[in-house]
């Protein structure tokens, strides 16, 4: 790891530094990967790392590494001692689940195992700090984003005790099960499973208040706008959202309203997805305790959605309200999100498929964030309507996952089309695919991971094997 008094400078020279393997050429065994590399040198490295018969496509993998991956690296930033990855525009810290669709990405690079430790370990020193200045009931939360101390004052990060009080998607053990199977570190592994499940036992002690097996959002501050961060912020399931105290701890001073009483699809399919992926990364490293016990909480959980979530109307899952689990009658592309944790059974995955292909669903650019038949439906407004990269390739992802490759791949095809036409971008609008947000943010760049993970039909871009 680096030294904490590194020169800010000297360090981001040396950030991306690489070792290339002998199967590849002697050019890239000489090479060096700065964090800003020249676009000529990164086009010849990804011509090496990849293969396809489409210029266009080596072309959309330059762009999306150099502005999405490489261009969002930043030096140590004191309380941040390690590199971190920004995601563009005004959000500038460290995000949680933006992250790691970014970390996905640059661990294809070869010799980039340190620099990942180290985004890694930011997130566990954050959590020390964290569980330094709390209760215990509060200990193991990896918060929503980390800001240097620096930031601009919209996201002060010498405020990181009241701001963020809230967390985020909980996709940490899932981007680091990602990072390794792109480049075996168990050197990662070995540093993250402890905090990992530390974190995953805070979100469920936090956020699964009645132990019912599906998780809500919240916040110690008591915002509900805040707690709906911890998720798609705006999306319309929310919209009734209420805090209340724990319903299962006495009055005091440690019980404010802290909890949101909707509990969601998203964040606990999500949570199930990375309890997989830590059991995964358990056995690896030969802890097989620690593997039972997440499939414990991966078996409560998926039958709890199953039975309180699904709605054979919808064809999707839904949020329900925490204290009376009726459903929300509203979908959103949440609920879509189960398919990636394998939650829903074989047909209920087909009902799925079957109702993206309907038209509330399959907008010209799928998938929208809420139905175009919901009458809160707005195609360019933020979770409201409109499109995402992320979401679409997780949908993608999990719709692969039960052999539904058609309705993976039209959703795959055209989300790759829309960016190849309209360039990277944070959302799109649902009807005219017309850019929104911040052009090149860095989790947008999922539309380069649908094709290295062959969702698509159209287009063919592949990782070239040692």
């Amino acid at each position: 790891m680096p030294p904490t008094n590194i020169h800010r400078r000297a360090f981001l020279q040396k950030l991306g530094a690489i070792g290339v393997a002998g199967a590849l050429s002697p050019l890239l065994a000489a090479q060096t990967l700065p964090a800003q590399m020249p676009r000529k040198e990164l086009s010849t490295l990804l011509h090496k790392l990849l293969i396809t018969d489409d210029p266009k496509l080596y072309d959309f993998a330059t762009e999306a590494y150099a502005t999405c991956v490489l261009g969002k690296l930043k030096p140590p930033d004191p309380p941040l001692v390690h590199a971190w990855i920004v995601p563009g525009g005004g959000y500038y810290a460290q995000w949680l689940w933006d992250t790691m669709f970014v970390v996905d990405l640059l661990a294809l690079l070869p010799g980039q195992e340190e620099t990942i430790r180290g985004v890694f370990q930011n997130y566990w020193d954050f959590q020390q700090r964290w569980n330094g200045a709390k209760p215990a009931f509060m200990h193991g939360m990896v918060a929503n984003f980390m800001a240097p101390f620096d930031a601009p004052d919209v996201r002060p990060g010498k405020q990181w005790r009241t701001l963020p009080a809230y967390s985020q998607a909980p996709l940490l053990a899932w981007g680091m099960e990602r990072v390794y199977t792109r480049n075996g570190d168990k050197a990662l592994l070995r540093a993250g499973l402890a905090p990992l499940e530390s974190f995953h036992d805070w979100y469920w002690r936090e956020r699964d208040v009645t132990d019912v097996g599906l998780v809500g959002v919240g916040d110690y501050s008591g915002d509900a706008p805040h707690a709906r961060y911890e998720t798609y912020d705006r999306e319309v399931d929310l919209d009734d959202l209420k805090m209340t105290p724990h319903p299962g701890r006495p009055p005091g001073p440690d019980n404010g309203a802290w909890y949101g009483d909707i509990l969601i699809p998203a964040n606990t399919a999500y949570l199930l997805l990375s309890e997989l992926a830590l059991a995964r990364m358990a056995e690896i490293v030969g802890d097989s305790a620690l593997a039972s016990r997440r499939r414990a909480h991966y078996t409560e959980g998926a039958e709890a959605m199953r039975q309180h979530m699904w709605s054979q109307s919808q064809g999707c899952f839904l949020a329900v309200q925490r204290d009376t689990l009726k459903q929300i009658p509203t979908a959103t592309v949440g609920g879509f999100m189960p398919l990636m944790a394998h939650v829903p059974s074989a047909a209920q995955a087909a009902t799925m498929a079957a109702t993206l292909a309907q038209r509330a669903w399959a907008t010209p650019l799928p998938i929208p964030t809420v139905a175009r038949t919901s009458a809160q439906f707005s195609s360019s407004e933020f979770w409201r309507g409109d499109v995402w990269p992320a979401p679409n390739y997780q949908v993608a992802t999990g719709l692969a996952g039960y052999e539904q490759r058609t309705a993976s791949a039209r959703i795959a095809d055209l989300t790759v089309a829309n960016a190849l036409r309209n360039g990277i971008s944070e959302h799109y609008d649902s009807l005219t695919g017309a850019p929104l947000g911040v052009r090149g943010l860095g989790m947008s760049a999922t539309a380069l991971t649908m094709l290295l993970d062959g969702l698509t039909s159209r287009y063919s871009l592949r990782v070239r094997k040692p």
